[in-house]
């Protein structure tokens, strides 16, 4: 037999063997791609977390979204257009597309949901299925922006429920017991307050004074005593290191610069812990009158479970030195931060990802009717 070539059955032999590779090459790949997945998204006007099921927390950045307005073209998102913010030139913008636990930059908004799901679900074959946590207090027409976004920004499904809720899931309380469990969630945006029982929510409030409120609270206190201005983000680590709403045994003193207003010069000056007190008077006072009225709406029966059970404060505004105690004189009632307050929201949304199955799209929304709520 001349050299070079084979004989009909080796030949068949060899393309039965490339042809079992290619497939073995294909099957491999398709092995390591995730067909669908389920992931929770805590929207937070200050902070984005997402929770992909069986992982946990995967993602924790920066709600600010870099833009070009040259192009309109998206630069960064996250802790990137993070430290954009105060140091852009004039083509670039840093913003924060969400305000008040509510969309108010759609398109914006729109390319960040998309960029955070893509980060978080890599190796997707099927568009995953999401649930997004929302302020108990949002309107119809606000609840619809966030779930045509979300839809827009490739999800497969979309299921909304509401901040409160997830926030006691997250703090490990039995909200399907027959018996009350009161929620404070002090977020970026939004604070919300709700009696939880049997599941659902029977008594809330959601007031737009939270986190951020608290910065301008520092910015206009700093400008009015030292005659001084600073920047979100000089008032945002002010509040992160000293921030305090209760007499604090220690008082701790941190320097600050910014810009004199009356010369225009760079100034620095130190700020302690007590003066925050009096700086954040007013915005925490306003917080406390929505978790008495709260309180004074629950029904008689809840309200002894509540004095049994206690309050249950969570989100980065409750870390706030002695405000647990702040809310357990004022009330009366016994109050705690619950573990890792940060992210109970977050992990109470990754949680609720276990009942997808049993749910239709939307059902665990408000959408103002009885039998849509958890």
């Amino acid at each position: 037999m001349p050299e070079g070539k084979q004989t009909p059955k080796r030949n068949a032999t060899a393309k039965r063997t490339k042809s079992k590779k290619k497939k073995g090459g294909l099957f491999a790949r398709l092995r390591n791609l995730k067909f669908s997945q389920n992931i929770g998204i805590d929207l937070g006007t200050a902070t984005v977390l997402v929770y992909v099921q069986g992982k946990g927390i995967v993602l924790e950045e920066p709600s600010v979204v870099a833009i070009d307005t040259n192009n309109d073209r998206i630069l960064a998102v996250g802790k990137k257009a993070q430290q954009m913010l105060g140091r852009t030139p004039g083509n670039i913008t840093a913003v924060r597309p969400l305000r008040d636990g509510v969309i108010s930059q759609y398109e914006v908004t729109l390319c960040m949901i998309q960029h955070f799901i893509r980060s978080a679900c890599k190796n997707m074959f099927f568009p995953p299925r999401v649930m997004i946590c929302i302020p108990s207090g949002i309107t119809e027409v606000e609840e619809r922006a966030v779930r045509d976004a979300a839809r827009e920004a490739g999800a497969q499904k979309v299921y909304l429920i509401e901040e409160p809720t997830a926030a006691a899931i997250g703090a490990g309380l039995n909200i399907y017991a027959p018996s009350g469990n009161m929620v404070v969630d002090i977020g970026g945006g939004t604070t919300d307050i709700a009696v939880l029982s049997l599941g659902g929510v029977v008594v809330s409030e959601s007031i737009k004074i939270a986190g951020d409120r608290f910065d301008e609270a520092i910015i206009r206190y700093v400008r009015r005593k030292y005659n001084v201005q600073i920047g979100e983000r000089t008032a945002e680590a002010i509040k992160k290191r000293i921030g305090a709403v209760y007499d604090h045994p220690e008082a701790s003193v941190v320097e600050v610069k910014g810009r004199c207003l009356t010369q225009g010069l760079p100034k620095l000056i130190s700020i302690s812990s007590k003066e925050m007190i009096e700086a954040l008077a007013e915005p925490i006072t306003a917080i406390l009158d929505a978790i008495c009225s709260v309180i004074e709406r629950t029904p008689p029966e809840l309200l002894g479970d509540i004095l049994k059970n206690g309050i249950v404060m969570t989100g980065g505004g409750s870390l706030l030195y002695g405000f647990d105690q702040l809310v357990t004189r004022v009330t009366g009632v016994k109050t705690r931060v619950a573990n890792d307050a940060v992210s109970c929201v977050a992990i109470g949304t990754g949680k609720s990802l276990d009942h997808l199955d049993m749910l239709q799209e939307d059902t665990l929304s408000l959408s103002h009717d009885k039998k849509f709520r958890l």
